[in-house]
């Protein structure tokens, strides 16, 4: 499917397909009335500092497996867990990780276009298709399984959503996929301009089945004309309230 402009905001009833990323299906999952607010009237919620660290370390990963995905051979890291596994070579490999492109899908029953930018994508003898996420992290204790966490959770969904994609442009995915998790080690006498990281490969078996039920209820949110209910856990829902009222409070004073 050509990339094309699609509306910014979601419009009740509207014919033209809406773009929905990976990350927006999360946030209504996390939240829906931040979700509301963000793809309905268009309030964002306050950025965050840009993780440019990270983003050196998705960088480098990316030239080494690139490396290797040139040649058809394995990964040092590939070999170390003993994966009959290569870097998957396709001609679409640059456009379904380039962000805000991504691998995308356009899912009739709610014409949301869903996109999402892999990290990377391992292929067996076979031709089933593993994807890979790079995570970098510095943490005192070495990262070997994902934990019982909101974030480690929201890792799950992402990888979950990939393979979904990725099954939607026809190819064969296993439901194990690996994430490359790279821990910045902080127990070095001094830092002498460089750091130094342990990689821990962290298998995890998905399951898709949950996401055309999420959309269909993403769908509903949309069009719906009420604002949904504060999220009880959500520190930004928990902000508005708490300003809202300070500001009431101030006003009625005067």
């Amino acid at each position: 499917m050509a990339w094309k402009q699609y509306n910014k905001n979601y419009e009740p009833g509207q014919k033209d397909a809406f773009k929905l990323s990976r990350s927006k299906i999360d946030m209504f999952i996390e939240c829906p009335r931040c979700f509301f607010l963000d793809r309905r009237l268009g309030v964002k919620r306050p950025s965050i500092p840009a993780f440019t660290l990270n983003s050196a370390v998705d960088h480098l990963l990316k030239k080494e497996f690139d490396a290797h995905r040139k040649e058809q051979s394995a990964h040092p890291l590939q070999k170390h867990y003993k994966l009959d596994l290569v870097p998957f070579q396709h001609e679409k490999i640059d456009e379904w990780r380039e962000n805000f492109v991504g691998v995308q899908h356009l899912h009739t029953d709610t014409n949301f276009l869903i996109f999402g930018a892999v990290d990377d994508l391992w292929v067996s003898k076979d031709n089933m298709v593993h994807v890979v996420d790079y995570k970098a992290t510095s943490k005192d204790n070495a990262v070997t399984e994902l934990e019982d966490t909101q974030w480690h959770d929201q890792y799950r969904r992402q990888m979950e959503i990939y393979q979904w994609l990725l099954r939607k442009n026809g190819l064969s995915v296993s439901d194990t996929g690996y994430f490359v998790y790279v821990n910045g080690r902080k127990d070095k006498e001094a830092f002498d301009g460089k750091l130094e990281f342990d990689v821990n490969l962290i298998p995890y078996t998905g399951t898709d089945t949950w996401i055309d039920d999420v959309l269909q209820r993403i769908k509903k949110c949309l069009e719906s004309p009420e604002i949904p209910k504060e999220s009880g856990g959500c520190e930004y829902c928990k902000y508005r309230t708490e300003a809202g009222e300070a500001f009431k409070r101030f006003v009625l004073k005067k």
